[in-house]
């Protein structure tokens, strides 16, 4: 028998995901997915943005930097709703196993390329996070990453345009981003059904997960991304009243890790605070690794509201 290596599995699984038909990506990718392109599998939405009726240019060139402004050589002008999603692809996969990905689904879909780069040819990561893109979540090495612009419909301006853009940071994890641009009008509003899902999971099972956070110190994020998504679902339903528990395993004495936790938890609360959550719907706990769950990533630490 001849021995597979995991990334000849890898590959090989990807190649079935790619050739799958677009009915078959809408069952396995989640009810919450835009209609008008499906999630990499396995991939998790970190945040949801929508901008009713904007000006929104197009990039069609790589980046440059000139007289101090960044600007792209090509771009369209367009004017429409925005639909912004940002995904975390598991680290299974790589950031060009994402970008074939969705150039398979771009073709399958009879979707028209209007440009497409990768690495250093797309010019710094940097100009597209914080100039293009404004999501410092983006930044990363720029032999990382991956943009392709699309339209639904060949020639025709007034068509869905969609930019991607795929980066792999420098801590190794992946974010595929989508905007998306319907000149016409939204046809679904994402974040509104991702709010209401995420509600509806809360009044269900009386406990959400929240997706998204991470932090580098107990009073420092990895990202903010997951943050301003929590802050979105509270604001949904202001008389939401929950307590903001913080779950931390490790080597440390139970002790620690229970201050450690419910020092997390009120720097959060107090993070919310500030983007305009009334405290007194917020009640920090922190429990260190005493409610163990495996039923997600990373159960060991995590943050979860819980209906009060």
């Amino acid at each position: 028998m001849i021995e597979q290596s995991p990334s000849m599995i890898r590959l090989l699984a990807l190649c079935l995901l790619v050739l799958l038909p677009t009915s078959v990506w809408a069952q396995a990718s989640s009810a919450n997915d835009h209609p008008l392109l499906a999630r990499f599998p396995d991939s998790e939405i970190i945040s949801v943005e929508f901008e009713q009726d904007a000006i929104y240019r197009l990039v069609l060139s790589g980046l440059q930097r000139t007289r101090g402004l960044v600007a792209p050589e090509e771009s369209q002008r367009l004017r429409g709703d925005v639909t912004k999603i940002v995904y975390e692809i598991s680290q299974e996969f790589s950031g060009e196993d994402a970008y074939q990905f969705f150039r398979e689904q771009m073709e399958s879909k009879g979707y028209s390329e209007l440009f497409s780069c990768s690495g250093r040819a797309c010019g710094s990561s940097n100009y597209w996070a914080n100039d293009i893109f404004r999501n410092r979540i983006l930044y990363g090495p720029e032999r990382n990453q991956y943009y392709l612009a699309m339209r639904t419909e060949a020639g025709a301006e007034d068509s869905p345009s969609i930019a991607l853009y795929i980066i792999t940071r420098g801590n190794r994890r992946i974010y595929a981003y989508l905007e998306i641009v319907e000149v016409g009008g939204a046809q679904t509003r994402l974040d509104l059904l991702d709010a209401n899902k995420l509600l509806s999971d809360l009044h269900l099972n009386g406990v959400i997960v929240v997706s998204g956070i991470s932090f580098v110190s107990d009073d420092v994020l990895n990202e903010d991304a997951g943050l301003l998504a929590l802050a979105d679902l509270l604001s949904s339903d202001p008389s939401l009243q929950v307590y903001l528990v913080a779950h931390l395993a490790g080597e440390e004495s139970l002790a620690v890790l229970q201050e450690r936790s419910l020092r997390r938890a009120q720097y959060l609360r107090q993070r919310l605070i500030a983007m305009g959550i009334d405290g007194e719907r917020l009640n920090a706990q922190g429990v260190g690794p005493l409610a163990p769950s495996c039923a997600v990533t990373d159960c060991a630490n995590r943050v979860e509201l819980v209906l009060r």
